[in-house]
């Protein structure tokens, strides 16, 4: 069981999940030592954070998605307390990462669920290997946009935050994300403090970063064909704030699915899962829980 925390009588992201069985722990996949969190039984249920991220972006949603589903969060190569990046990263590195842990778990095919970065590696991940996916969820997904002013912005927040892991640097790269800065609690913040400080996460992030880069960027880019041969039934959730982009680019996606749909929550920003938590387990439940 993993450790938990409690202050005064505020509930912490792991005091949300007392009582749950779940276990955390560094797997070797390939010359990544990947830090992997797993909860619940049933069909597997692989969720992919964003840039800069880590697993406890996901965590409040253990409780309700791991009634149903074997919940299987990661850290990227580079990200969290996975090994760290010293070359570029970009999004086949991802893939076959990917690939490799579901081989690794046992993992023949799974229902996956990305968030900005993760929902990019998710569909190019779809779109090569379709034998390997159930249904996709895909929230604010990243991959079909390359605006010069939000990848400015988060490319400076993300490496102050690496270069100076302050809390005030660490909180201003957080608030961005949200449509309520309120959001952002102190033990989030902290969260990502650690691994902010981490020896070498400054270079890490240099080459986590390398995806907003315009000439990078447009080579990893999501076509239009790979859209069409993502076959798994996908939900593109966006939101009414997201700073990344207008709710038209994920309609947009799920048009160009064969098997897509659309869903915008409302009052969130770029992690609707955390803001708007309850209403994406309601979302996210009902979709993957259809008879195909």
């Amino acid at each position: 069981m993993a450790h938990r925390r409690r202050t005064g009588q505020t509930m912490t992201l792991w005091t949300d999940l007392e009582g749950l069985d779940y276990s955390i722990r560094h797997i070797p996949v390939g010359p990544w030592s990947t830090r992997v969190l797993e909860h619940g039984d049933g069909e597997p249920l692989i969720i992919m954070h964003g840039t800069g991220g880590h697993l406890e972006a996901f965590t409040k949603n253990l409780r309700a998605l791991g009634e149903r589903y074997r919940v299987i969060l990661f850290d990227y190569p580079g990200h969290g307390w996975t090994t760290l990046a010293t070359v570029d990263l970009e999004i086949e590195d991802y893939i076959e990462h990917l690939l490799a842990l579901m081989d690794v778990l046992g993992i023949d095919r799974a229902h996956m669920s990305g968030e900005s970065l993760g929902g990019w590696v998710a569909i190019k991940f779809a779109a090569a290997h379709p034998e390997r996916v159930n249904r996709l969820v895909l929230n604010t997904p990243g991959g079909t946009m390359a605006t010069p002013e939000v990848m400015e912005r988060i490319r400076s927040l993300s490496q102050a935050a690496a270069d100076d892991p302050s809390t005030d640097r660490i909180r201003a790269r957080l608030e961005w994300l949200m449509a309520d800065p309120s959001s952002v609690t102190d033990e989030l913040v902290r969260i990502r403090q650690g691994v902010y400080s981490r020896p070498g996460f400054r270079q890490s992030m240099q080459h986590i970063l390398c995806m907003q880069d315009p000439e990078v960027r447009r080579r990893n880019m999501v076509t239009d064909a790979e859209l069409a041969a993502v076959l798994a039934p996908t939900l593109v959730i966006w939101t009414s704030n997201d700073p990344s982009g207008p709710a038209k680019a994920g309609l947009e996606m799920a048009e160009k699915i064969p098997r897509g749909e659309f869903q915008l929550i409302e009052n969130a920003g770029h992690w609707p899962q955390w803001e708007q938590q309850e209403r994406f387990d309601e979302v996210a439940l009902e979709f993957l829980g259809r008879q195909r």
